[in-house]
């Protein structure tokens, strides 16, 4: 009888150890800094995790809060580590540990300064070269979001005026309201330099070009990488691995980006139908996953279809 009592209580301890992991990692913290590639990239995860029993919680934070978020366990998962544009957040906080990189999740990308087609045959195709037109440009920048990494490269730039940019204004809003602005300027050919990047729905709605010269802040080209909390992946180990095995394409998040635009759909119905087409690139997605109570990850998520 002791013997029973006592593998009955060993039992009913694992069982709550099961279901405390279970409970603690039942939902994932996500951050999205208002870009439309990563609302893109988040909806797909999303997705996933839905359809084997997580609940991803999506907050829209600030890039230095996301890893302030991160640092301190706020914040569980980001997919919009943009290299190396973000290489001094990752200086501060990836490189000493306290933040974890666990995989890449894009490459090929392009994020730098760009111009209307139109500036471009004007003559302003390298970074030099804007200083040439500074009062067609009002000597001001587009960028994003204040805190974004872009921006303080740029930031940078005209503080140490490099290009011969010092007495230039850097002018930080949305990406959407930075957008708007490019939109105004392009009906009326005014000149106007931006931040661009790709995968992005720009690429198509506009005719624009990438300027050279400022590869020693932004790179030639780079690449995007999934981060979490540290210790995430060994404390949600199944999360961890739909994470690691996450990897996307510019084709890929173009076309859910694109239909989010043009047939005014939220990002959750565009990355579901998008997956709905493409359904073999869950085999990989989910490739050694279960769902939350163990069961077979990838005809869980394909019932969700």
């Amino acid at each position: 009888m002791q013997k029973l009592s006592t593998a009955l209580a060993v039992g009913f301890l694992a069982l709550g150890s099961t279901t405390a992991w279970a409970d603690s990692c039942a939902t994932v913290k996500m951050a999205d800094p208002g870009w439309s590639d990563i609302a893109a990239t988040n909806a797909i995860a999303s997705f996933l995790l839905d359809g084997m029993g997580y609940k991803a919680k999506i907050d829209t934070l600030a890039v230095p809060i996301t890893y302030g978020g991160l640092k301190d366990g706020q914040v569980d998962v980001f997919l919009g580590n943009w290299m190396p544009a973000q290489q001094g957040f990752y200086d501060k906080f990836v490189a000493n540990g306290e933040v974890i990189q666990l995989a890449k999740n894009l490459e090929g990308t392009e994020f730098t300064l760009a111009v209307p087609d139109y500036v471009w045959d004007a003559g302003v195709q390298d970074f030099a070269d804007l200083s040439k037109f500074a009062d067609k440009f009002d000597k001001k920048i587009y960028g994003i979001g204040s805190g974004a990494p872009a921006n303080l490269s740029l930031q940078e730039i005209i503080k140490n005026n490099e290009f011969s940019l010092g007495q230039w204004k850097l002018i930080e809003s949305s990406e959407q309201a930075m957008l708007a602005e490019v939109s105004r300027a392009t009906k009326k050919q005014r000149f106007v330099t931006f931040l661009g990047w790709t995968p992005h729905p720009m690429n198509v709605q506009l005719k624009m070009h990438y300027l050279t010269g400022g590869e020693k802040y932004f790179g030639a080209s780079g690449s995007v990488y999934t981060l979490t909390r540290k210790g995430y992946a060994q404390a949600c180990p199944n999360v961890g691995k739909l994470l690691t095995n996450l990897r996307f394409t510019q084709d890929m998040e173009n076309a859910i980006m694109a239909e989010v635009v043009n047939k005014k759909v939220s990002n959750a119905d565009a990355a579901k139908a998008w997956i709905k087409a493409n359904p073999a690139v869950l085999e990989q997605w989910l490739e050694g996953v279960r769902t939350i109570d163990d069961k077979e990850a990838l005809a869980a998520v394909k019932a969700k279809l």
